[in-house]
């Protein structure tokens, strides 16, 4: 029989397994059972998330800037319209650059962060959604430092991550390589024989796959001393193999207008292409396995996919405890997960399976409060525990960014750490209080919080109950105590007239106090 739990269990495991839940979401995950809750998850569909498509169709951002020789100036709410258009459709913004201010090939990134924010806050598919970041941080590409990887942004995130987040990940590993947002950002839409460049081939096994533990270039210079490479399966890599994987995925490029030869020129589309006469065709060597020449079309590329996809288990499944887990990950739960993921190779739910593993195992359900929520989860679980109506803005990505989550806009390719002393310290814990603060009032224009809507124009200590109630499925009377000292209020009288604008400044404040709590700060 599953094992059923309490509010305050399930209040921790959702917001380690995704984003928090409202208190209805946790009362009904408490009655359905974990196991039941990650089944429903591990099946996402769109068609069922009606509340978030919705606030999806109707968010406007502000895009302002001003009038130059070539464009009138702009300064408007604009709908997200970019989330669901091809590529192609959006890549105009790169060609026809002269023709437009900057702040429309930003657009696209902008809205890809707002709809990211709002999923988030909202989404029914709180795991889906967490394991989208946590993929854009394992396949990082940084929209700030490139306006192409800016424009390609709607399609990485619609048709990469979010469509590969719970499949098979040998297909997972060719979607990043062939999208254009990767193909810019490491540089290999100009990797070309007789100049393959390194940057991709380096961190799909550095980054991507066999991770930093297996490179072996700083024992070995020769792939056959390599321990197992003379049995065709060498437990690392060294150079060799880079430099003989950059040459495999030469001519894998984008559809920009660059030249092929002198008669030749790539259409504009930002869709990717195969380039035959820039690829590298000779004899290669990747992990100790021949490669004959002049193989087909994408042949060579292809079959270091399939070498470095039958490596990654460990590295991978280590990534995945320690983001869904946060504290220690036993022996069994590892083992478990690296089963399951490696015997599931070429099914394609493939990571949902490991997934299942990790969220219904031991070490989960026994890991409430070890896991520091990173920005973004602290803003959306706070959204959903106290029933704010938001609607991301600028101001509230900045805030993000200034707490230490800026989101697609991670410079170096290995992504955000995973690491909670990026969130902690003096100037970053005053940065997490303010994020809830303006949240709860209004700092950015996301929206004005009627808590006296809810819940009449109660007594601070009643107040404080129900905010707690919704952000940690229990409230306890010493940290009720403590909040109510810290705030200076009184516990019985009413915190004013119900509907008064002092009445609801009170109550924002008090539930950014109980947002604010150690308690509240890690899941």
């Amino acid at each position: 029989m599953a094992q059923r739990w309490d509010a305050a269990m399930v209040a921790a495991a959702l917001g380690r397994a995704g984003f928090g839940g409202s208190p209805d979401e946790v009362t009904r995950v408490a009655s359905i059972g974990w196991e039941d809750w990650v089944e429903e998850q591990l099946r996402p569909t769109d068609g069922v998330d009606s509340d978030c498509q919705r606030r999806l169709r109707q968010l406007k951002l502000r895009i302002k800037y001003n009038a130059a020789e070539k464009w009138s100036g702009v300064d408007e709410m604009r709908p997200l319209k970019t989330l669901d258009q091809p590529i192609e459709s959006i890549w105009p913004l790169i060609t026809k650059r002269a023709e437009m201010d900057g702040a429309e090939r930003r657009r696209p990134r902008d809205e890809v962060i707002a709809a990211t924010i709002l999923r988030a806050c909202y989404s029914r598919w709180g795991l889906r959604e967490a394991l989208v970041g946590f993929w854009h941080d394992h396949f990082n590409v940084d929209a700030y430092g490139s306006e192409q990887v800016a424009v390609a942004l709607p399609s990485y995130d619609r048709d990469v991550i979010r469509a590969h987040a719970l499949g098979n990940f040998r297909g997972f590993l060719e979607a990043v390589a062939t999208s254009a947002a990767m193909l810019y950002y490491l540089s290999n839409h100009s990797s070309r024989a007789g100049a393959a460049n390194e940057n991709y081939a380096r961190e799909l096994f550095e980054l991507h796959t066999l991770g930093r533990d297996a490179y072996f270039n700083d024992r070995y210079d020769r792939w056959r001393d390599v321990p197992g490479a003379l049995r065709g399966a060498p437990e690392g890599y060294i150079d060799q193999d880079v430099y003989e994987a950059a040459r495999a995925l030469t001519g894998w490029t984008v559809e920009d207008g660059t030249n092929i030869d002198a008669q030749r020129k790539l259409p504009e589309t930002g869709r990717f292409v195969y380039v035959e006469s820039w690829h590298d065709g000779y004899q290669k060597r990747v992990l100790a396995r021949e490669f004959d020449a002049f193989q087909p079309a994408m042949a060579d590329g292809r079959k270091v996919l399939d070498l470095v996809a039958e490596h990654p288990a460990r590295f991978l499944c280590t990534k995945l405890c320690r983001r869904f887990i946060g504290g220690k990950v036993g022996h069994d739960t590892l083992a478990a997960a690296i089963e399951t993921w490696t015997r599931n190779r070429a099914r394609p739910d493939q990571i949902a399976r490991v997934m299942r593993v990790i969220l219904t195992s031991k070490d989960f359900a026994q890991g409430a409060g070890a896991k520091l929520r990173r920005p973004l989860n602290l803003a959306a679980a706070f959204v959903r525990g106290v029933g704010l109506d938001v609607a991301p803005t600028e101001g509230l990505a900045n805030t993000l960014a200034g707490a230490g989550q800026r989101l697609f806009g991670w410079p170096t390719p290995m992504g955000l750490p995973d690491d909670p002393r990026m969130f902690i310290g003096t100037n970053a814990m005053r940065q997490r209080w303010a994020l809830l603060l303006g949240l709860a009032e209004n700092w950015w224009g996301t929206g004005v919080f009627d808590a006296t809507h809810a819940m009449g124009a109660p007594s601070p200590h009643l107040a404080v109950e129900r905010f707690l109630t919704g952000l940690l499925g229990r409230a306890d009377p010493t940290l009720t105590a403590s909040i109510l000292s810290g705030l200076g209020m009184p516990e019985s009288v009413s915190v004013g007239l119900q509907g008064a604008p002092d009445t609801q400044k009170k109550l924002a404040r008090i539930a950014a106090a109980c947002g604010m709590t150690p308690a509240f700060q890690a899941a």
